[in-house]
């Protein structure tokens, strides 16, 4: 949650997404624990999505209902934008932060293809990493850590990386567990992709905040 607290009775909540780019090849994996207030409601949750036809890969950390709802409308700025990530994400972004309905949604998610990856948050923020390397959720910190320490001192690819580097998390989180789900997209040598924003990519005054 924004304030960082234990997520209260009640509330459905699914945890950590960790993020890599690594060469040509972005991998996001996320765990299976989707808990209620205290309690773990499922241990088998897929967070992870494929979307425009395998192009594009999105997860979600928060609240279970309020995250679905964003993956509706991220894929419907993708058809209208036609694939094209950061403008999908920006627009996004914008509507997450003006509309009344929306702005009451407590989730955050990662979008990437093989050569971006993005988090976008309701406080109308787009946020690339400077090293490729992005988590969200209750385990974001020690996902986050395990992946930059084996990105520096391995060889070891995107998608082993990923799964490193959430089994390790999963030791350390009480709300992330080790059924790990990963997917992988890479950069298609045949497209190139307009940068929407510029090299900032930040849209919002606002700091982005973890779940």
């Amino acid at each position: 949650m924004r304030d960082g607290t234990v997520p209260r009775w009640g509330e459905i909540h699914a945890t950590t997404i960790l993020g890599v780019k690594r060469g040509d090849t972005v991998a996001l994996a996320g765990d299976g624990q989707v808990t209620l207030g205290d309690v773990v409601l499922k241990t088998g949750a897929r967070k992870i999505r494929l979307m425009h036809n395998g192009q594009i890969v999105a997860g979600f950390a928060g609240a279970v209902a309020d995250a679905l709802t964003l993956f509706g409308k991220f894929e419907t700025q993708l058809k209208a934008w036609d694939g094209n990530l950061r403008r999908a994400a920006v627009e996004l972004a914008k509507e997450w932060r003006t509309d009344r309905y929306l702005r009451r949604l407590e989730a955050q998610l990662i979008v990437a293809d093989g050569e971006s990856i993005l988090v976008i948050s309701g406080e109308g923020d787009v946020i690339e990493p400077d090293d490729g390397i992005v988590a969200i959720g209750t385990g974001a910190p020690y996902a986050t850590s395990a992946a930059k320490a084996l990105m520096q001192h391995t060889d070891l690819d995107a998608r082993a990386i990923v799964e490193a580097a959430m089994l390790i998390a999963a030791e350390i989180c009480i709300f992330t567990n080790d059924r790990i789900s990963i997917e992988t997209v890479q950069v298609d040598p045949d497209e190139t992709q307009e940068d929407a924003t510029g090299d900032i990519v930040d849209i919002a005054d606002g700091d982005a905040q973890q779940d």
